[in-house]
């Protein structure tokens, strides 16, 4: 072959590459798109995740199973850290801005066959997508902290999708009870969800399930005497300190004779721990937290033995990462020495007591004085797999009033927003002209992928569903969704189907910089 040749044949492979790189990240990025896609909505299927561990998980949470599954394309990747940045922003939709950003990816792929380049299309979206916050915005309700009857029906339709739908009518007032008594709704504008710790345990059904105004520990107390199972006016001291003997920080060996000597070290040792236990008596301490010690056991028998028979109460192995938490609820501080006991230094409750939870046992701290703006949930389960989603449900419902706290507007659900976003974008789009019309076109009718799927997930038939959404929307039916119980299509606010507007503006959003992102890769290179 002539040397011209050649370098006619290798310029079209280079120019054959990015096409061909591009092609191959879009198909990667929609597979895990379509991975989750059936899981989206009420009637969204479940996935069942096995580990290597031989660990199951059972769960229709995007965020979830995203970050449990392997893939292996960096392109497919971006997709689950996608994913963790909705749900960081806000909780929820973490399926839908997978699925919208699988859509666009389609969308982006006609145009590019159609000779569009990549930027082109990368630039008309993110300005697309700016234009759907603008319209969502403009279609949103502004709500009232205040209105709890509003706050439940958000948190309702975030559960009404979960594996334990059946329970939202329980599950959502525990949610909006719990946020509510941490912030004050005419000052904050966020919700730290440390604040609320969720307790889980194994025995009864969800049913069960409660929000504790107060602190629930995860622990069994530890007593050597009757009567100590049950505080009233307890008085709480957190130790960092050991109740035990003290031990040297270099190896070395104590040689004993006789009997006497040994006797006489004994009495030390218990000496010296009663004195610590009166001590504590004397502070006017009569419960006990007593820090996992990291070197050895914080506690030994025998001092357990002198506070059982001063009747203090006692719960030991408190993890360090609890300590802030408990800290912040009691209203009280680590005590690192037994020279800084002192009353000061105490949290103050009506009640401690340990409570059965059929298979294990929790403490229950009530009434306490000067709390913190904390709450706990004890979240009940009949099985491992149902507690760990129940958990998850009640986050990401926690997460839906956060939403509300940092932007307080509230949209239609049911694919309402979607359907009206495309139909408004097409409009806008007759107002531009060349290709940068053909890409927002695109991205319009890739924003219909939501109520098609939520119709197709629910058994109906999604061209037709579509299809009788978007003659609705143009007669000016702003808020017709799918009513995926009864089938139909209907005006979705009656329905109390709401979600919070940063929700879906994030979505959309987050989504339309992923793509951008993507479509501007036009190489991979491997480094060994």
């Amino acid at each position: 072959m002539a040397p011209e040749a050649k370098s006619n044949v290798g310029a079209f492979k280079d120019k054959e590459k990015p096409v061909q790189v591009r092609a191959s990240n879009i198909t990667a990025a929609k597979g895990v798109a379509d991975a989750i896609r059936t899981s989206l909505g009420p009637k969204g299927m479940d996935k069942m995740i096995k580990a290597s561990d031989g660990s199951v998980t059972i769960t229709n949470d995007g965020a979830t199973i995203l970050k449990q599954i392997q893939v292996l394309h960096p392109v497919a990747k971006m997709l689950v850290e996608l994913s963790k940045a909705q749900d960081i922003e806000a909780g929820d939709g973490t399926t839908s801005v997978v699925v919208i950003a699988g859509s666009l990816l389609s969308a982006a792929q006609k145009l590019l066959e159609k000779g569009i380049h990549p930027t082109i299309i990368s630039e008309s979206f993110q300005k697309a997508a700016a234009k759907c916050v603008e319209i969502l915005t403009a279609m949103a309700k502004p709500i009232d902290l205040n209105d709890r009857e509003t706050l439940m029906k958000s948190a309702t339709t975030s559960l009404s999708s979960k594996v334990v739908s059946q329970y939202s009518s329980l599950l959502a007032p525990i949610c909006v009870d719990s946020v509510t008594k941490i912030i004050d709704p005419a000052i904050d504008n966020n919700v730290d969800l440390r604040d609320i710790n969720i307790v889980t345990k194994l025995g009864g059904t969800i049913e069960d399930t409660e929000m504790v105004d107060g602190l629930v520990l995860d622990h069994r107390i530890s007593h050597f005497a009757e009567g100590v199972g049950r505080i009233e006016k307890a008085k709480i001291g957190l130790i960092q300190f050991c109740i035990s003997p003290p031990k040297t920080d270099m190896e070395n060996n104590v040689i004993v004779s006789d009997y006497t000597q040994m006797d006489r070290v004994l009495r030390e040792e218990r000496q010296y721990i009663l004195s610590i236990c009166k001590q504590i008596k004397k502070s006017g301490c009569n419960v006990v937290l007593l820090q996992k010690s990291i070197l050895r056991d914080a506690i030994n028998d025998m001092g357990l033995h002198f506070l059982g028979k001063m009747k203090i109460m006692v719960v030991r192995d408190i993890e360090r990462n609890e300590v802030d938490f408990i800290c912040k609820t009691l209203n009280c501080r680590p005590i690192a020495s037994v020279d800084h006991l002192n009353p000061e230094m105490l949290g103050s409750a009506d009640l401690v007591e340990e409570f059965s939870t059929g298979a294990a046992k929790v403490v229950k701290i009530t009434g306490i004085q000067n709390p913190g703006n904390t709450v706990s949930i004890l979240c009940r389960g009949s099985n491992k797999l149902v507690i760990e989603e129940a958990e998850r449900s009640i986050h990401d419902a926690l997460c839906v009033i956060r939403c509300l706290v940092k932007k307080r507007a509230l949209i239609a659900g049911g694919g309402a927003p979607e359907i009206e976003l495309s139909i408004k974008l097409m409009e806008h789009g007759k107002s531009l002209t060349g290709k940068e019309a053909a890409c927002c076109k695109g991205f319009a009718e890739a924003l219909e992928i939501i109520p098609y799927t939520l119709a197709e997930n629910a058994g109906l038939s999604p061209i037709s569903v579509v299809t009788e959404l978007r003659n609705r929307h143009v007669k000016g039916e702003t808020y017709a969704g799918i009513n995926v119980r009864k089938g139909s299509v209907s005006n979705i606010l009656d329905e109390n189907v709401l979600q919070p507007l940063l929700v879906s503006t994030s979505a959309i959003s987050l989504a339309a910089e992923t793509v951008r992102s993507i479509l501007k890769i036009d190489d991979i290179t491997m480094i060994r």
